[in-house]
Order: C-alpha cells, then sequence, then structure tokens
C-alpha cells in the first residue's frame, strides 16, 4: 500500500470521517472548457499536449485552485488514454474518437497486453508529480481513471451511451476485455497513487445503465478489486446511478467513499450512508446558469436542509456537483456556489 499525505484539513476530515462545520470543496470538471484560464490555453495549445506535458496538465489543474480556492485539486487528464495505451489509436476533433472498435472477440487479438501497454501511460505519474510540485501544500490532490464498464462502452460503441445490447449479451467477450482492462487499470492506479496522488477516483459515466445483476459483475467486482488493493484510496462516482447501485457500491469493503448526483437527497444520503466514508454532492450543475439573486436563493434552499443536520450527521460529506462543471458554466456562479457553501457553515 502507497500511504500518502492528506494536505487539506477538510479533505482529510471527511475521509476520516471527523465531524466539521465547513465541508472540503471541488467539482468534477473543475479545470475545462468553462474556464478562461483553460480557453486561453487551448488557444496555444492542443487537448492532447495539455493532458500529455506533465507541466501544462498542472497549469491547468492549478487555474481554478487559484481561481475559485477549491480544498482539492485533479489530475488534468482523460479517461480514454488506458485504451490508447492498449493500441487503439485516440484524437480528438474535437470529441474523441477511436482508430476501432472492439466489435468481436477476434479484435481484442489487435490489443497490446497490459504490461506492455502501461508504458503509455507514465506520463499520467509525472503529471501528478508536476501537479503537486505547483499546488499550495494546503490543497489535496487526487486522480481518476474511468469505470471499467465505462471504457468498455467506448471501446465497443465510440460513446457512453447509446445501444449497449452488444456488451450486455456477449458476457465472454467483456469478460476477455475486463481480464486485459482490469490489470492495467490496477497499474495506472498505482502510477498516480506513486506520483502523489492522495485519493483515486473512479468516474462510470455509463454504469448507471446496468441492471443490478450486471452493475454488480462489470461495476461492484472491479471496483472491489482496486479498493483491495489500494484500500481508503478509491472512491467511486457513477452518473445516473440508482439508489440500488448506490447500496451495492457502499457495501464495497474499504472503499474510500462515493459520489451522488443531483436526483438524490444529500442530506438524506448522509443520513442513511455516512459512517463508512465520504459522501460527495451534489448541487445540480444545471441550476448554475441562473442569474445570480436566483442562483443565490437556489443554494440557500440546497443547504438549509444540510444545515438542519447536527455536524456529526453531516461528517464525511465533500461538497460538489451533481455532475460536472457544464461548458459555458459562468464562473461568477462557480465563485458564488463556493462563496455561500463557506458562509452558510460558519454563521
Amino acid at each position: 500500500m502507497i500511504t500518502t499525505q492528506f494536505r487539506n484539513e477538510r479533505f482529510a476530515n471527511a475521509l476520516n470521517l471527523v465531524p466539521q462545520n465547513i465541508p472540503p470543496i471541488w467539482f468534477m470538471r473543475q479545470a475545462g472548457r468553462y474556464h478562461s484560464h483553460y480557453r486561453k490555453l487551448k488557444e496555444t495549445y492542443s487537448f492532447m499536449e495539455l493532458c500529455k506535458q506533465p507541466e501544462l496538465a498542472a497549469e491547468v489543474a492549478l487555474g481554478p485552485v487559484r481561481e475559485f480556492g477549491f480544498d482539492v485539486s485533479i489530475l488534468f487528464s482523460d479517461l480514454l488514454f488506458p485504451l490508447e495505451a492498449l493500441g487503439m489509436g485516440l484524437t480528438y476533433d474535437p470529441g474523441p474518437k477511436l482508430s476501432f472498435s472492439l466489435t468481436s472477440e477476434n479484435d481484442l487479438l489487435r490489443l497490446k497486453p497490459y504490461e506492455e501497454a502501461i508504458e503509455g501511460l507514465k506520463f499520467q505519474k509525472e503529471a501528478v508529480k508536476r501537479t503537486r510540485e505547483v499546488l499550495p501544500n494546503d490543497v489535496s490532490l487526487i486522480g481518476f481513471v474511468g469505470g471499467p464498464f465505462t471504457l468498455m462502452t467506448y471501446a465497443s460503441i465510440g460513446k457512453h451511451d447509446g445501444n449497449l445490447s452488444f456488451i450486455k449479451t456477449n458476457q465472454n467477450f467483456v469478460d476477455k476485455f475486463y481480464s486485459i482492462l482490469v490489470p492495467l487499470l490496477k497499474q495506472n492506479i498505482e502510477l498516480q497513487l506513486q506520483g502523489g496522488s492522495e485519493l483515486v477516483m473512479i468516474f462510470d459515466t455509463a454504469a448507471g445503465m446496468l441492471d443490478p445483476i450486471n452493475f454488480q459483475r462489470y461495476v461492484v467486482g472491479p471496483i472491489t478489486e482496486f479498493a483491495k488493493l489500494y484500500p481508503k484510496q478509491i472512491g467511486y462516482y457513477a452518473k445516473n446511478s440508482t439508489e440500488a447501485q448506490v447500496r451495492q457500491i457502499h457495501e464495497i469493503p474499504n472503499l474510500a467513499g462515493f459520489g451522488v448526483d443531483h436526483r438524490f437527497s444529500i442530506q438524506q444520503t448522509l443520513t442513511e450512508f455516512s459512517g463508512k466514508g465520504f459522501i460527495q454532492g451534489n448541487f445540480d450543475q444545471e441550476l448554475l446558469f441562473a442569474e445570480n439573486s436566483i442562483l443565490k436563493q437556489k443554494i440557500k434552499e440546497y443547504l438549509q436542509p444540510i444545515k438542519d443536520l447536527d455536524p456529526k450527521e453531516r461528517k464525511g460529506w465533500v461538497a460538489g456537483l451533481g455532475h460536472g462543471v457544464l461548458q459555458f458554466t459562468p464562473e461568477s456562479s462557480i465563485h458564488l456556489l463556493i462563496d455561500e457553501t463557506r458562509k452558510a457553515f460558519t454563521e
């Protein structure tokens, strides 16, 4: 096990379930297209350059911390790089496009073995190292990898949504792909932890479309393996997850915690699932497009039920969005949500 020091006190308290008033704050996609800092860099560099050159990845990650005062920074990268490392050519124009798709078991023969593929992900370790060097000492740093099922959907149909019938009805094919992909993701996680990530989040954008049996097989199974290998260093988030799926994730031993989207009541989730790890969420990201006076009221309505909880009842809470920051989100709205959240718990 790779031990790391948690730099941000609020984040450390959330992970260790220490009651506190003000929660740590970080948002998925907090570094990205909505932010003028990122757009300025994109005038000179391609998305691939920003991800793969450690100094640039660090600069992108630092931007929103410097601007908004987030408690946690996130490795700036992309979840599809493990597929590229396996030999599936990857381009962005502007969205991702793989050079071929996995549509039969014969296609699996075109993939590199994971022992060779891991070489193509070592830039992430260097990016984590560089990001840690430029961040303030009191800001935590986390890494991330895509969930195996989400990577499976991209590899087979080129996106994370759509008709998943091929995947859902060809278990032998998925099992064979997982026998290559899951060991690679284990090594990918280790690289990021070696680089200085305090935690690695697993982001699953497609897993919410699975039935309970296949969610157990294709999501809970590998996440359980990751958490066993890296206890209390793995977090999980599935977009559009159901309450039943959250219960399945909650039962995984040694998981550091999980996030829920805006369809969940965060105060009820904290009350029901607290005691094992952090719970992140979950202000509706689309509300950030509201005019300031309306947004301020929406934030107040959201925070009041959480404020009504005793600090012991909301221990483990990591304040965030239901999903990630959307393109064209006003920067003023990010400032307002962060400021109002911190102010609400200091009154």
